[in-house]
């Protein structure tokens, strides 16, 4: 067997990389109702995170996308290890954030918001809500008070499509993406331990510094403005 030296075995790693992650257009026969640039920006995400941590990327990855009505399945989860779709369902947003339409988010206690970006799935645990599994933000300013606000993924009984009919929008959280109880317990142990959540909204400034949205690019800037400062201190 050939060896390949340590030096070109390095210089194909990008391209490896790519080799083996999850193609779009798989993503978007999988869930052919999902936006194709949010499913692209969640993948996106979750190779930076895992460039920028020095770690694999996470096989499991879940996206929710809160430019969408409560009253609509906005929830996928994806098994990209096996290209599959493991579920697909409502979900609450917080109290603060909106009606049936999301319109604001927050990283602030008691805000009742929700969160966008990128999150890692810890443990699970039995609390007020049930079983539920931690989230840990993984943005600086956006969601990175996540685990001292107690945003977690739970069920709860206002997670109800038949209720939600009646009254027009799907019951609300104090910031967690609250899911339906029959199915709890399934989505949350599919997700637990170190996988990755994907939640978004067409907000500018949020998608404008996000670390792992474009991070190559914005990689690059600093890089270059590095350089002008240490040129104009010479």
């Amino acid at each position: 067997m050939r060896l390949i030296p340590a030096f070109l075995a390095l210089s194909l790693l990008p391209a490896l990389a790519a080799a083996q992650s999850p193609d779009l257009k798989q993503l978007s026969r999988l869930a052919p109702d999902a936006d194709p640039r949010v499913l692209s920006l969640a993948l996106e995400a979750r190779q930076c995170a895992a460039q920028s941590f020095g770690e694999a990327p996470s096989p499991r990855l879940a996206v929710i996308d809160y430019s969408r009505a409560s009253t609509e399945k906005r929830l996928w989860v994806f098994d990209l290890a096996n290209n599959t779709l493991l579920f697909h369902e409502v979900v609450a947003h917080g109290q603060g954030t909106g009606e049936n339409m999301a319109r604001a988010f927050s990283n602030v206690d008691g805000s009742h918001q929700s969160s966008l970006g990128l999150f890692r799935t810890g443990e699970t645990y039995q609390g007020g809500n049930g079983y539920s599994l931690r989230m840990e933000g993984l943005e600086p300013g956006t969601n990175d008070k996540a685990m001292s606000r107690a945003i977690v993924m739970h069920g709860a009984p206002y997670v109800n499509v038949q209720t939600a009919l009646k009254q027009g929008r799907l019951g609300r959280s104090w910031g967690c993406p609250a899911v339906r109880p029959e199915v709890a317990r399934q989505v949350i142990d599919s997700l637990k331990n170190g996988q990755m959540i994907f939640s978004y909204y067409p907000d500018t400034n949020w998608l404008a510094k996000s670390p792992f949205i474009k991070c190559r690019d914005k990689q690059q800037l600093a890089g270059a403005s590095t350089n002008s400062r240490a040129l104009a201190a010479q």
